[in-house]
């Protein structure tokens, strides 16, 4: 594994941009910004649901938000000639910096905790927290699945020095990395790229996991992710790629047509727990799994896929980090929609077992050197 360089700089309203090199002789990183942008202001609130309990963000600010730009005109390639984009450099590597348009940030108005309308009924708060855009590579027209696996190990670095500096800010609770992809998706920037967020709560996923997860412990002395893995591993029925390190399967009660879970051998809380090997065959590992995925209705997939890690400072012992990758196609040409069982009572009905969709992704193909699947 090579070097990684790191170097923070400003853009020309004051936000953070982070450039991470892993190319040898990488030039320094010293472009100014030439923009003439006013200061970014952030409208963030948080609302917490008096019927669910569930904290729910608003940020009106967003919806001003680049929307499908031009392939010419996109924000996240280098800066060319008369062009200015989000990096002011002619070239990078692994590029991260604030989001333009934060669903929480740390400048925002207001401190206290307070109340809808004063009625005591549904609390409100600033949406304290910071968003990060992640650019796995300047090639416009790459994705994260033909990413060297040098490069991937590069990126899960990334991850984990923001997940630290993330889980340092004041208002943080929970760090979550996560990558979407496809128009289907909503993806409005084609540009290869995930996000960070610093939520300013635990998330209402995570805190249901994190209760189910105590529960088994102090029914049967374990973890009950841990029990899966090992469930799955024996079985192999539901296994799509597996390595030293992680194992990659459709969970036993797949909600989504196509969903995979990313999981470590070993209970670690968060990505920088992870050791150097660990970190390496997760790149072989995720590489097979999104070679299949694009390979399995030959064409790229689109996909949300995200972190789960422990909220900060806390429950670290009921956590184990895992990723996981869900699509919304059930077909090459037909979509999921999420129609009243799902949408208003969250009881997911799949069109395909967990079993028919493992199978069906371990003959898509692997991928070859470039990351396009080969079968």
């Amino acid at each position: 594994m090579s070097v990684l360089r790191k170097t923070s700089r400003r853009l020309a309203d004051g936000r953070e941009i982070l450039y991470f090199d892993d190319t040898p002789g990488a030039h320094e990183r010293t472009a100014v910004d030439p923009r003439d942008l006013p200061e970014v202001t952030a409208a963030s609130e948080i609302r917490r649901d008096p019927l669910t309990g569930e904290w729910v963000a608003m940020a009106a600010h967003r919806q001003t938000r680049t929307y499908k730009p031009p392939a010419d005109l996109c924000p996240l390639c280098p800066s060319s000639p008369g062009v200015p984009s989000e990096v002011p450099e002619s070239d990078y590597d692994v590029v991260v910096f604030e989001n333009r348009f934060p669903s929480f940030a740390q400048r925002v108005d207001g401190t206290q905790e307070a109340t809808v309308d004063g009625a005591g009924i549904t609390p409100s708060a600033p949406g304290r927290g910071r968003c990060e855009v992640v650019c796995f590579t300047s090639d416009h027209t790459g994705s994260f699945g033909r990413l060297s696996p040098e490069r991937m190990r590069t990126v899960v670095d990334v991850w984990a020095d923001r997940t630290a500096a993330l889980s340092r800010l004041d208002g943080v609770r929970q760090v979550f990395p996560f990558e979407n992809r496809g128009e289907e998706i909503g993806v409005t920037l084609s540009h290869p790229h995930g996000q960070i967020y610093g939520y300013p709560f635990v998330t209402p996923r995570t805190e249901r996991m994190l209760a189910t997860a105590e529960a088994y412990r102090d029914r049967h002395g374990s973890h009950v992710l841990g029990d899966v893995l090992a469930a799955e591993r024996a079985s192999g029925e539901r296994v799509v790629a597996e390595g030293e390190h992680w194992t990659a399967f459709v969970p036993p009660a797949a909600r989504w047509p196509v969903q995979v879970q990313v999981v470590p051998h070993r209970q670690v809380a968060d990505l920088t727990e992870l050791t150097g090997a660990e970190r390496d065959d997760f790149a072989h590992v995720y590489r097979q799994v999104l070679g299949r995925c694009d390979g399995l209705y030959g064409k790229p997939l689109p996909y949300v896929a995200g972190w789960y890690q422990a909220p900060r400072g806390t429950d670290r012992d009921l956590s184990w980090l895992h990723l996981e990758l869900l699509s919304v196609l059930r077909s090459a040409d037909k979509l999921k929609y999420l129609a009243g069982s799902e949408s208003g009572m969250a009881v997911w009905i799949n069109d395909a077992t967990p079993e028919q969709i493992a199978g069906r992704l371990r003959v898509a193909g692997e991928p070859g050197d470039d990351g396009r699947p080969t079968g």
